[in-house]
């Protein structure tokens, strides 16, 4: 198994393609060890897969991954995640913004035993309004909810342990997130600052709508975090709240109706359709809970996956296996 791979993924970058391989290559061969740079294709419409293909005829150790169209950026890492072969792999954007001489602070840190090693853009040179300000309230949300602490989730400057990618599933815009997924399975994550370079060639694939489309994603992997493998706890919590408040009401309506002798039809009518609104929202929110605990059941015992992550076992041999051996 080679030691490192680099993975890129690229869309209409052709401007950026050579300049980032003659770097790739420089930083790896000055580091000595084998090698790979694998780039992947996210649907480009411009020459960059042209491009890609003339680098992977001259240099056997690029990887050249076309996806059919524009997938985005993480559907475009997970097919590079999934065609590297090296122990150990750095992500990273591929138009320049990051700059590959910082690869070797992630190498060193990988050699000390870290899973993952985050890159940090400490001293950001972005828009204050449109990328400075949201980024750092987000970034600080998401150590939050995570209970991940460190500083900068949106870059995708990271190296990883390839057995800490096996264990985690990525799709919408969760690449931004692997560091909170893994450290449920106990990864261990540092983080090293990077340096922020401006754009020099071609356009900025990022927009605002990128911003809600990370919101939604934030709330799954609250969810995923702390309710996984048991979500009847967070939809029978909302489902009991809501079964005891029209309770209390239908009781208090009663009480009105047969003890006080009032017309509760035409005095509290909204009132009874508000408390059977909730025992009716109540009862949905446990069948979703008792429908999630099934679906939990069902993923764990066919294939008997076990609700844990073994970092290493100590196991003394006996005698008697010793013998069958």
């Amino acid at each position: 198994m080679l030691k490192y791979s680099i993975v890129v993924p690229l869309h209409n970058e052709q401007e950026n393609v050579t300049d980032l391989y003659d770097r790739l290559k420089a930083v790896m061969e000055a580091n000595g060890e084998g090698f790979e740079i694998v780039l992947v294709d996210d649907g480009s419409l411009d020459r960059t897969f042209h491009l890609l293909r003339e680098i992977a005829a001259v240099d056997s150790r690029v990887t050249v991954v076309k996806l059919r169209r524009n997938f985005g950026q993480t559907s475009a890492l997970a097919a590079g995640f999934d065609h590297a072969r090296g122990e150990y792999i750095i992500a990273m954007d591929g138009d320049l913004q990051h700059d590959p001489a910082d690869i070797p602070i992630f190498l060193e840190k990988i050699a000390e035993g870290y899973d993952i090693v985050s890159g940090w853009r400490k001293l950001r040179i972005d828009n204050l309004w449109l990328r400075r300000i949201p980024s750092r309230c987000a970034n600080w949300l998401m150590a939050k909810l995570s209970g991940v602490d460190i500083h900068d989730f949106g870059t995708t400057f990271k190296a990883y342990r390839r057995e800490v990618l096996e264990q985690v599933p990525l799709y919408g815009e969760l690449h931004r997130f692997i560091p909170a997924l893994a450290s449920w399975h106990g990864a261990s994550i540092c983080e090293v600052p990077v340096r922020n370079i401006n754009r020099e060639r071609g356009n900025s694939h990022y927009g605002i709508t990128r911003t809600f489309r990370v919101f939604f994603d934030l709330i799954t992997i609250r969810f995923l975090l702390r309710y996984l493998s048991r979500p009847l706890h967070f939809f029978g919590t909302f489902g009991m709240m809501s079964m005891f408040a029209g309770s209390g009401l239908t009781v208090w309506l009663v009480v009105e109706k047969f003890v006080h002798h009032h017309p509760v039809m035409d005095q509290h009518g909204p009132m009874m359709v508000f408390a059977a609104v909730l025992l009716l929202a109540g009862l949905n929110m446990l069948a979703i809970g008792l429908l999630g605990e099934m679906q939990v059941r069902h993923y764990h015992e066919p294939a008997h996956r076990a609700p844990y992550s073994v970092d290493r076992i100590l196991r003394a041999q006996s005698e008697e296996h010793s013998v069958s051996e």
